[in-house]
């Protein structure tokens, strides 16, 4: 098992412990009390802070510990934030390892309500369990279905968070291992819509992993389990759904292609992604995966696939996150994950 160790560069230690001082920084955009919806544009320039050369720029959120940052002179990207009033604090370093900050209050307008998110085809009736992320019955296990072996720990921290409590999952891989982390969140077994909501942090990079998974796993009153698994698969550039190809009782597991592309290697490092889906299923266990939205941009999926399984489990409704290594040797990652709420109805 492998320890967690983040390490915080020079500079960001000099930072924390220096005064705001005078910065030319510019910022674009959002102005001050504007109403954004997340994830929203930070598009920024500085030129000097304290009058010496900037070395570096970044941002956080309100309180938190965690900052983004670049060696850059430059920000023009997508932060993400949960719903409410904030205060954005643009961060500035010179050459000598001061920080210059600039503060701007911003009201992120919450999923519900963003006209790109798509928690607006969530009916009014719905049910919904919240921060699933803090609760204390997650275990892990390396994933059989992969190659190689996978090790992985995680728990729940305030940084870096969007509200004080993400959970780490960190991981070892070896000969492209997946490591699979569960946890139950509900008993019942009527719903049959279904839409996951969460906010997804890679931590420093990317080159430890190559897929992301997100799945809601029903076990119904006649003893079917629906296995409603999706994947971002950077192997095929693709976002994948799960398939039965064969049957309950003699299963085949594989993956069906979307034309949608997804690659965890484009998303940004150190900062938040917003993840939701949405899938229904019917009682013999076809599931129909219909969109899904990657920091707000909706790719339609509009796929039906047979994915009920024979499994003997309890009625229970619980959801998976599987991080699958990138390679044959041995590598790392650390990928957080928060305000994960599912509505189902």
């Amino acid at each position: 098992m492998r320890s967690v160790k983040i390490v915080t560069p020079a500079f960001l230690m000099l930072a924390l412990a220096a005064a705001p001082a005078f910065a030319q920084t510019s910022i674009i955009s959002p102005v001050n009390g504007q109403q954004v919806s997340s994830p929203f544009t930070l598009n920024m320039t500085a030129n000097s802070c304290s009058s010496l050369p900037v070395s570096a720029v970044g941002y956080s959120l309100d309180s938190s510990s965690s900052t983004s940052s670049w060696p850059a002179t430059y920000i023009d990207g997508p932060v993400g934030a949960p719903g409410g009033w904030h205060t954005l604090h643009v961060k500035v370093w010179n050459d000598q390892g001061g920080v210059c900050v600039t503060d701007v209050s911003i009201d992120v307008t919450s999923g519900a309500t963003a006209a790109s998110s798509g928690a607006s085809v969530v009916p009014s009736n719905a049910v919904s369990i919240s921060s699933i992320q803090t609760l204390g019955n997650w275990v892990a296990i390396h994933d059989g279905g992969t190659t190689g072996w996978s090790s992985g720990t995680t728990y729940v921290t305030g940084s870096p968070s969007l509200t004080g409590g993400a959970r780490l999952f960190a991981d070892e891989f070896n000969d492209f291992g997946g490591e699979r982390f569960s946890a139950q969140f509900a008993g019942t077994t009527t719903e049959q819509n279904f839409f996951y909501d969460g906010w997804v942090y890679i931590a420093n990079d990317t080159n430890g992993f190559s897929n992301l998974e997100f799945d809601l796993n029903q076990t119904l009153s006649n003893g079917l389990t629906v296995i409603m698994g999706f994947q971002c698969d950077s192997w095929n550039n693709t976002w994948d759904y799960a398939v039965n190809g064969g049957s309950p009782t003699k299963p085949w597991d594989t993956w069906g292609h979307a034309s949608a592309a997804c690659n965890v290697h484009q998303w940004g490092v150190n900062q938040w992604h917003h993840v939701q889906i949405y899938y229904t299923r019917n009682d013999s266990g076809w599931v129909t995966y219909h969109d899904v939205w990657l920091d707000g941009h909706e790719e339609g999926i509009n796929v039906t696939a047979f994915s009920g399984y024979e499994l003997g489990w309890a009625p229970s409704v619980l959801t998976n996150f599987q991080i699958d290594g990138s390679s044959s040797g041995t590598t790392w990652s650390n990928v957080y994950l928060d305000e994960l709420t599912v509505y189902r109805w």
